[in-house]
């Protein structure tokens, strides 16, 4: 991958942004086999490339993986689950502190789906690109409230996701 090679590069950035496409999987997404399995497949193969090609720096590294939309609870009428509210952010890296989920869950029952259908949004995504940016790259809050995600003084980071 050649987003990899640049970013472990001395000169290269230290920050990029990636897009993976193909995940819209209205119909047939499948379970253990089917689209989302051969997509989440390809995204653990593009964060093997990562893995390898940044070795060298592995320890100092994060990757954040998120996705723009959600997904349903429960598969719709053509076996998919797209376009639901809450998702789920995956972190990877050599400076993470792995080994926990960090989440607010509130379950699958049909009274805790928004609308009676979606999972329920509990993390701003946002929270969550806060903390990293505070304590791995050590951006100050006040700036990342005001520059970075300006009017998000009262969203609080997510701490704790660095190692």
């Amino acid at each position: 991958m050649g987003a990899a090679k640049l970013m472990a590069s001395n000169d290269g950035p230290r920050v990029a942004a990636l897009a993976l496409e193909g995940w819209d999987t209205h119909v047939n997404a499948g379970g253990a086999t089917g689209q989302l399995a051969t997509r989440l497949g390809g995204l653990d193969g593009a964060i093997r490339v990562f893995e390898k090609e940044l070795s060298a720096i592995w320890k100092e590294t994060v990757l954040l993986v998120v996705t723009e939309f959600g997904r349903t609870a429960r598969v719709n009428g053509t076996v998919g689950t797209d376009h639901g509210t809450g998702t789920v952010a995956l972190l990877a890296g050599g400076a993470v502190k792995g080994g926990q989920v960090v989440t607010d869950w509130p379950g699958l029952n049909t009274r805790n789906l928004f609308e009676q259908r979606d999972l329920a949004a509990t993390i701003d995504l946002r929270a969550i690109f806060k903390g990293i940016l505070h304590d791995h790259l050590d951006i100050a809050q006040n700036r990342l409230a005001e520059a970075v995600f300006p009017g998000t003084a009262s969203l609080r980071p997510v701490r704790g996701l660095i190692a």
